[in-house]
């Protein structure tokens, strides 16, 4: 079960984290293709990031509680850096400036690594 659980929040992870490593890595192009594009493919790719980072949530709160991590104040700034990555991807959606696009943006995926790498630390 443990290995379920951590495979599990990993895969979700790296939906959460990949994703946006992809989508920042088209961008150009689907600017190319159409102003509206970007809009779209961020709509569908935020259909299953944020299950993905709900499930993350979920299975790193579990992994918590049957552990001994929560021990570990380290978790806390990972769960600290998962939150703010959240709070980024929320920004740039409801942002409608240019500035709150790229702050939400670049903070979401910012938060989102140095967690990723927190997490392989621990």
């Amino acid at each position: 079960m443990d290995t379920l659980r951590l495979f599990i929040h990993v895969l979700a992870a790296s939906i959460w984290v990949g994703g946006q490593i992809v989508l920042m890595g088209l961008l150009p192009t689907l600017r190319k293709i159409s102003p509206e594009a970007p809009k779209q493919v961020a709509q569908a790719y935020n259909r299953i990031a944020w299950p993905a980072y709900g499930i993350a949530m979920v299975t790193g709160i579990w992994n918590l509680l049957v552990t001994d991590a929560i021990n570990h104040p380290e978790f806390e700034i990972k769960f600290l850096l998962v939150l703010l990555s959240g709070a980024g991807a929320a920004i740039h959606i409801i942002g409608r400036s240019k500035a709150a696009l790229a702050v939400g943006g670049a903070s979401s995926l910012l938060f989102a690594l140095a967690a990723m790498y927190l997490g392989f630390l621990l």
